[in-house]
C-alpha cells in the first residue's frame, strides 16, 4: 500500500489527499455515545481482519459491543439505510453509485485491495476462449451486473484491444459459474478469490486475464460506510471503531493471520486458504486511491457526473 508523506509543514494539507482512521481528540474523556455496533459483513476474506478482531475482544477492549450480521451483497446499503445495522460492508462501486444517487454516506474504513489474481476472467479446459481477443463479442459470467466484475472486466478487455460494446455481461452467482461455463452459458468467468482456487484446483480452470491490472491494478475493492447521519451522531464511537479496524488491518499485512483465520469462520477449507491469492488491507481511508474506482465508474458510465470521494471521508 502506498503511504502518504506528511511534511511538518503541510500536515493540515495532506489531509485532503491522505486518510487516516482518525484516532479522536485525545484531550477529551467524553463518554462514546453508543457501546453498541451491528456491522454488515460479507467476503469472508474482504472482512477478515475485522472478524479476527472481533473474535480476538479487541473490540470489546475498546469499549464496543460488535454483532457481525451476514447481509448479501446486493442488499447493504439498503438495510444501512433502513437502519437494520450501523455499518455495512460493501464493494466500492455500491457505495458510490449510492452516494452519486444521493444517499448521505461516511466512510469508515477500507476493507481490502485486489492484488495478482485475486480476481481474474477464468476459463475451463477445453474452452476455445485462449485469448481476451479471440472472442469479439464475449460472454462473460459476473455475479452482478452493475458492480466491480463488470467494471474490471472491461477495463481488462478493452485493454487487450476488445471492443467493450460488444461485451455480453451474464449474471450467475459465484457458485454457480463453473456451471455456466461447463453448459456455454459464458465463455469466461470474472470471479474472486476462493472461486478462482477452487475452479483451479477442482476443475482445472485457467485465468484468462489477471483482473488485477493497468487501470485496475491494485484496485481498492470494498469498504465499511454508515450512514451520514450516524456518522454525525456518533463520531467518538466510530473514532473508537476506526482506530481498532485500523490495527487490525496493520496485523492482516502477515498474510499467515488471514490463512490460518479463513478456516475458523467460512468455508474455505485449510487446503484452499493455503493456497489463494491475497490483497491487501489498506489501514487508512485514502480519498486519492479511492476516487481511482470513482473515476474509472464515470468515465465507464456507471456514473453520469464525477463523484468527489473525499467528501464521504469523516473530518478528523
Amino acid at each position: 500500500m502506498r503511504k502518504c508523506a506528511i511534511p511538518l509543514v503541510a500536515a493540515l494539507l495532506a489531509t485532503a489527499g491522505c486518510g487516516v482512521f482518525f484516532r479522536g481528540d485525545a484531550s477529551t474523556d467524553a463518554p462514546l455515545e453508543r457501546m453498541e455496533l451491528r456491522i454488515g459483513v460479507g467476503s469472508p476474506i474482504d472482512t477478515a481482519p475485522l472478524r479476527v478482531a472481533v473474535a480476538d475482544g479487541k473490540f470489546t477492549a475498546a469499549g464496543l459491543s460488535v454483532t457481525l450480521v451476514d447481509v448479501p451483497a446486493d442488499q447493504a446499503i439498503t438495510k444501512l439505510s433502513a437502519g437494520e445495522i450501523d455499518i455495512a460492508f460493501s464493494s466500492d462501486v455500491s457505495i458510490f453509485r449510492a452516494a452519486a444517487a444521493g444517499t448521505a454516506l461516511q466512510l469508515q474504513g477500507e476493507a481490502y485491495t485486489a492484488g495478482r489474481n485475486t480476481m481474474a476472467l477464468v476459463t475451463l479446459p477445453g474452452s476455445d476462449y485462449t485469448e481476451p481477443t479471440v472472442k469479439r463479442s464475449p460472454k462473460i459470467a459476473v455475479n452482478m451486473l452493475d458492480d466491480v466484475g463488470v467494471l474490471a472486466g472491461r477495463s481488462v478487455l478493452a485493454t487487450a484491444g476488445v471492443d467493450v460494446a460488444r461485451i455480453q455481461f451474464r449474471q450467475h452467482a459465484f457458485d454457480r459459474m463453473p456451471q455456466a461455463l461447463q453448459a456455454g452459458e459464458a465463455d469466461a468467468a470474472w470471479m474472486v478469490e476462493p472461486y478462482i482456487t477452487r475452479a483451479e484446483k477442482e476443475l482445472g480452470a485457467s485465468i484468462l486475464a489477471d483482473g488485477a491490472r493497468g487501470a485496475t491494478l491494485d484496485f481498492p475493492m470494498s469498504s465499511y460506510v454508515s450512514t451520514g447521519t450516524f456518522g454525525q451522531g456518533n463520531a467518538r464511537t466510530l473514532s473508537a471503531f476506526r482506530k481498532v479496524l485500523s490495527d487490525a488491518q496493520v496485523r492482516a499485512a502477515d498474510p499467515a493471520t488471514i490463512r490460518d483465520a479463513l478456516p475458523s469462520f467460512s468455508d474455505i477449507d485449510r487446503t484452499t486458504a493455503s493456497l489463494i491469492s491475497l490483497g491487501s488491507y489498506p489501514a487508512s481511508v485514502n480519498g486519492i486511491r479511492l476516487q481511482r474506482v470513482a473515476d474509472l465508474m464515470h468515465n465507464s458510465g456507471m456514473l453520469g457526473a464525477r463523484l468527489d470521494v473525499q467528501a464521504l471521508v469523516p473530518r478528523p
